[in-house]
């Protein structure tokens, strides 16, 4: 489940409480703790992919907004 941190400090990334969400869930993973396996593996072994789509989700809103700034400023569209 995603959690909140309220006592945790920013890190300045995009998507960074997603992020640490992500990490969590895999390091708690019992693919993780019981199985022994990398987290990137356990990544691409499917755990955790509700956390990963959201994730690659945000990157992905972060980087269409600076395409469509640029795009808007050059065509005279207020934003």
């Amino acid at each position: 489940m995603p959690k909140y941190y309220e006592d945790k400090e920013e890190d300045g990334r995009a998507c960074s409480g997603v992020r640490e969400d992500l990490r969590q869930c895999l390091l708690e993973s019992p693919c993780v703790l019981q199985e022994n396996k990398s987290p990137k593996q356990c990544l691409r072994e499917g755990h955790c992919r509700s956390l990963q789509v959201t994730f690659f989700a945000c990157k992905r809103s972060m980087r269409l907004s600076l395409v469509q700034e640029p795009l808007t400023s050059l065509l005279g569209v207020p934003t």
